[in-house]
């Protein structure tokens, strides 16, 4: 039985990763939402050793993140959980919450949901860090974002990529500060805030 596999996920997990070690560093509990393939966890837990990383997704994706933890095991890197962002019920203690490539797959009230539950959840101090490809002032930042934008509507009219300023907009309304902006390859961002 072979892996899922992203291609995706290969091509980002070391400009991430290299970010996620300072934004983490005094993270002991790391929520990942959305987990997906589980290509990132498996990557990521080993090499922030001083961190639990807790993967968790919708049931469905469990048996591929579970395939990839057997494949790769870390002792740090905890097996998934089921977290639903139509129902969620936060899966326990955690000061850093990490998420790739949600935003825009998941409906604006799924967004809504996820950066309430950060911010009632994390603790002061705590950091989330999400990534994928944001708009500015309400513009694509590529040819290519446009694009995949319209794939995503064409697919699923209540996905697409998100505005930065609207995910700020609920970061402060959910007591989370922007601290970090940071350009990535593929015209992709990672942000991150803290809770306040």
């Amino acid at each position: 039985m072979s892996l899922p596999f992203s291609q995706a996920c290969e091509n980002n997990k070391d400009p991430i990763l290299a970010i996620l070690k300072s934004a983490f560093a005094k993270s002991s509990r790391i929520l990942e939402v959305g987990s997906g393939t589980g290509q990132h966890a498996v990557y990521f837990a080993p090499n922030l050793p001083h961190a639990i990383w807790q993967t968790s997704d919708l049931e469905i994706n469990h048996a591929g993140i579970n395939q990839w933890i057997n494949a790769e095991p870390s002792d740090n890197l905890h097996r998934p959980v089921v977290f639903d962002l139509s129902t969620p019920q936060w899966p326990g203690e955690f000061n850093g919450v990490y998420s790739a490539n949600t935003a825009h797959i998941v409906s604006w009230p799924l967004v809504q949901n996820l950066f309430r539950e950060v911010g009632k959840h994390l603790p002061p101090g705590g950091v989330f860090a999400l990534y994928g490809p944001f708009n500015y002032g309400g513009k694509y930042t590529s040819d290519s974002n446009a694009a995949f934008d319209q794939m995503l509507r064409e697919r699923d009219p209540a996905s697409g990529i998100r505005d930065f300023e609207n995910l700020e907009a609920l970061a402060n309304e959910s007591g989370l500060t922007l601290k970090e902006d940071c350009a990535m390859p593929a015209n992709n961002r990672l942000l991150l805030w803290s809770k306040t």
